[in-house]
């Protein structure tokens, strides 16, 4: 009789997990369909929007020609890693390494270090191939991936163009301080960050 009760009891909650829909852990599903899930994509993750404003910002301060040349290379980089990341599907480098490389991108900023263009460049195509190759990976899973990459893509080319341009401009000394303190204040989130990813 307890076995029957426990049954009856148990039913609808495995009916339910039999029903559930797959989960998709990297992209969120707005309703509005891939590409548009991709375009948010990285505005609503923090772990790739700071290194990606950070190194804009750097690229800002650093002049109207770094920030052209980001625009180019980080997008394109970016996009690379996810088709390599697509592609591929080897392991993705771990959550400290990307922590690691937004504390020192913030701290660029906060310094307001003058950096030759070809250490620039090659920043910006390491970050987008690391951050990249993450981003694919976690696409290949999911159904719609390749056009929410192409998203993806076109929000990180919107929010470079949109900031390395506004950064690049600024010639007072207060608003070159603005810049420089949202770096530390990206510093700072990235060694949250990092405390978080190697906790016990």
């Amino acid at each position: 009789m307890r076995q029957k009760q426990a049954f009856s009891r148990a039913w609808p909650l495995l009916a339910g997990m039999l029903a559930a829909t797959p989960a998709q852990a990297h992209l969120m599903n707005s309703g509005f369909g891939p590409f548009y899930d991709g375009l948010a994509h990285p505005l609503i993750s923090p772990e790739d929007l700071l290194p990606a404003m950070a190194m804009t910002l750097l690229a800002g301060l650093g002049g109207a020609r770094q920030g052209r040349f980001v625009l180019a290379i980080l997008p394109g980089a970016w996009l690379a890693g996810m088709a390599a990341g697509w592609a591929i599907g080897l392991p993705a480098a771990p959550a400290w390494l990307n922590a690691v490389v937004t504390v020192l991108i913030g701290a660029l900023v906060a310094s307001d270090l003058r950096l030759p263009l070809t250490v620039v460049i090659a920043m910006a195509a390491a970050l987008g191939a690391l951050h990249g190759y993450d981003n694919g990976r976690d696409l290949a899973a999911t159904s719609g991936g390749l056009v929410a990459i192409g998203g993806i893509a076109c929000a990180l080319f919107a929010l470079v163009s949109l900031l390395a341009g506004q950064v690049a401009v600024l010639r007072a000394q207060w608003a070159r301080l603005a810049v420089r303190i949202s770096g530390s204040w990206i510093a700072a989130v990235g060694l949250l960050m990092l405390g978080w990813s190697v906790r016990p």
